[in-house]
């Protein structure tokens, strides 16, 4: 133990195999950084210039947006910068900084969906009652509920990640800092941190999850009972942009975080975190501006304030 020498810095080893492609990788994903800041800054601003989009639903889908802008921000500056870059370094420090406020906006997402769908549950099988429940203080409060246990989740992930030493290899297989590609670099045993993945994944991954489950199983009988089919397609298309949303998420982020801890292929693990990191909130704005008619003419308005909105 004596001879080892504390890691200081990380080198990712995720394009290490594709030498060539470097600045068509780059270009790729600078195009989709922009894309997805363009998009999700145009809902944000959609939401803010235009007094229809005021309900719930839109109030949600502008915090998503955010979270988007957010979490695809902590990564992809460094990535990009790397793809350039003979080292493709990061020191220790940064790595942390990197891993926590990804764990945070990754979290609050998982929460926030739930929230959306619950939003969507109500409005459907409680349509009486829904301006009582969902009022202005009761969507605050979810929200910053939301964004409290992010924030201490994040906190206990990159404390007890902190406490690891790291004084073997300094090769991440990966693109960017994530909890389970540190662990495998410690040379200490990191069975509680595992332990603790796990417990909190499934308590704001999995759970969140079922209670989208719960919420949409509860839609459905209830749509389901709606005697017009013009009625039934109403209801039904105000929730498939979020179930969309909510599919493209939690497939490629739970395969990501849930998968045994056998070896994988590398480009496996870089395909699903680049998906779930990059791909996802690119896609994200793309979904509520083209299946929500609301937000389709929301942004007509902003965009040609002039022109009659049925244009």
């Amino acid at each position: 133990m004596g001879n080892q020498t504390a890691t200081t810095a990380f080198v990712f080893l995720g394009f290490s195999s594709f030498p060539e492609p470097q600045v068509l990788f780059f270009i790729l994903f600078l195009t989709m950084y922009i894309t997805t800041l363009l998009g999700n800054g145009l809902i944000l601003a959609t939401g803010w210039l235009d007094s229809g989009l005021c309900v719930p639903m839109y109030y949600f889908i502008r915090h998503l947006s955010f979270l988007d802008i957010c979490y695809t921000s902590v990564t992809l500056p460094h990535m990009l910068k790397n793809l350039l870059a003979e080292t493709k370094t990061i020191s220790i420090q940064g790595c942390l900084v990197q891993l926590y406020f990804l764990v945070t906006f990754v979290g609050v997402e998982c929460l926030l969906l739930a929230v959306m769908a619950y939003d969507r549950y109500v409005a459907i099988c409680h349509p009486l009652m829904y301006t009582l429940f969902m009022n202005r203080k009761m969507c605050a409060q979810l929200v910053a509920a939301s964004w409290t246990c992010g924030f201490l989740n994040s906190v206990l992930h990159t404390v007890m990640t902190a406490l690891l030493p790291f004084c073997g290899s300094r090769n991440l297989d990966h693109l960017f800092c994530d909890v389970p590609q540190l662990l495998k670099l410690s040379c200490t045993d990191t069975f509680p941190n595992q332990i603790t993945l796990l417990v909190v994944t499934m308590l704001l991954g999995v759970s969140p999850f079922l209670c989208i489950v719960v919420s949409y199983v509860n839609i459905v009988a209830a749509v389901l009972k709606i005697r017009t089919t013009q009625g039934r397609r109403k209801a039904f298309s105000t929730c498939t942009s979020h179930l969309m949303v909510v599919t493209l998420f939690y497939s490629t982020c739970m395969f990501n975080y849930n998968r045994p801890s056998a070896s994988h292929s590398i480009y496996i693990d870089i395909l699903a975190s680049v998906f779930y990191n990059v791909v996802t909130p690119m896609l994200n704005p793309i979904i509520y501006c083209l299946r929500n008619k609301e937000m389709k003419e929301a942004l007509k308005r902003v965009l040609h304030p002039k022109m009659p909105s049925s244009l």
